[in-house]
């Protein structure tokens, strides 16, 4: 059967760091492409970061770039968002998702496989 679960959320204060990790069973990331999306109560999900499958091309969200970073370990059949620098506005679920295709890809819809969601919560 084929999923992503994921680890690493939690409480942490404005200022400082949390690595997602989303770990893949029942088939390999080398073939898929990436993402991490979050979303708030009562607000759409949104894309945070992507990449395609050869990890050569990524996207972050205006509101993340230059402090979050994406990354896929194939060997571990694992994903991963560092998030630097955290702010309460980070505060939400967020999910990671892969796709069939390697093209690096934004909308949520192309996303086939979606990990549980874990809480993140930036607060002092």
């Amino acid at each position: 059967q084929a999923q992503l679960v994921q680890s690493g959320g939690g409480l942490v204060q404005p200022g400082g760091s949390l690595r997602l990790s989303c770990e893949a069973s029942g088939f390999s990331l080398d073939f898929y492409a990436i993402g991490w999306f979050r979303q708030v109560p009562g607000k759409e999900r949104e894309r945070v970061s992507c990449m395609n499958r050869d990890n050569n091309n990524t996207y972050y969200a205006d509101s993340v770039k230059g402090r979050f970073i994406i990354s896929k370990d194939n060997a571990k059949n694992t994903v991963y968002l560092q998030m630097n620098s955290l702010k309460p506005d980070d505060t939400a679920v967020y999910y990671c998702a892969a796709r069939d295709r390697p093209t690096l890809q934004t909308n949520m819809a192309a996303y086939q496989h979606w990990g549980q969601g874990t809480q993140v919560t930036v607060s002092s």
